[in-house]
């Protein structure tokens, strides 16, 4: 067995060293300067332990080129609306400029963290129906039965997303602007009542 381990052919990589045996990679040690044994990490675990689990989920909703009309000419900028939500009952949107793309999302998305509100739910659907005007957008939100799903077009489906809400039917009535109606759809999360406080007014 011995003179057939010393008769197999050794292996040499790229850079003319002999391979290294499993058996011997194993056992080896790694030392650092002081002569100190040192843990041997592997690549794969330095990358998992690196990646956190976040808390918050981040969605780039629309980004768009504006300009504005200055004495040397037209200057160029980019607009970008993100969305920040923890898939509970917490979101928040943001609206930047930036003299690019990466610079305008990152912008929006410290924004929208800074103006995150927390709204009231109803297991996986809102409480109530809300019909809420910002300027030319507006935006109808009702509660659906569970396994409806979120019917809603893209704006509105992208915010509910980022939310613990499964299951809501949303119509747009109004503009098609984008931030607008993403502004109407924070205000009528804004408005949601709990079941139980809906009779409280009427007390007297």
């Amino acid at each position: 067995m011995a003179e057939a381990e010393k008769k197999a052919p050794r292996v040499i990589n790229k850079s003319g060293t002999l391979k290294m045996e499993d058996k011997v990679a194993a056992t080896k040690q790694t030392r650092d300067i002081a002569g100190k044994k040192m843990d041997r990490k592997n690549r794969r675990d330095r990358v998992k332990a690196d990646v956190a689990p976040k808390e918050f989920d981040e969605i780039t909703i629309a980004v768009d080129r504006v300009s504005r009309t200055v004495a040397g000419g037209r200057r160029m900028r980019f607009k970008a609306l993100v969305a920040i939500g923890d898939h509970k009952n917490r979101v928040g949107i943001g609206v930047a400029k930036g003299n690019d793309v990466t610079t305008a999302v990152a912008k929006a998305g410290r924004k929208a963290k800074k103006s995150m509100i927390t709204f009231n739910v109803d297991g996986e659907t809102i409480c109530h129906e809300t019909r809420t005007k910002v300027t030319g957008a507006d935006v109808l939100l009702k509660p659906a039965a569970p396994g409806t799903g979120i019917i809603a077009g893209g704006t509105v489906r992208s915010i509910m997303g980022l939310t613990g809400v499964k299951n809501l039917i949303s119509k747009s009535l109004g503009s098609t602007n984008k931030v607008n109606i993403a502004y109407a759809v924070i205000e009528g999360l804004k408005q949601q009542v709990p079941r139980k406080e809906w009779n409280k007014g009427e007390k007297k």
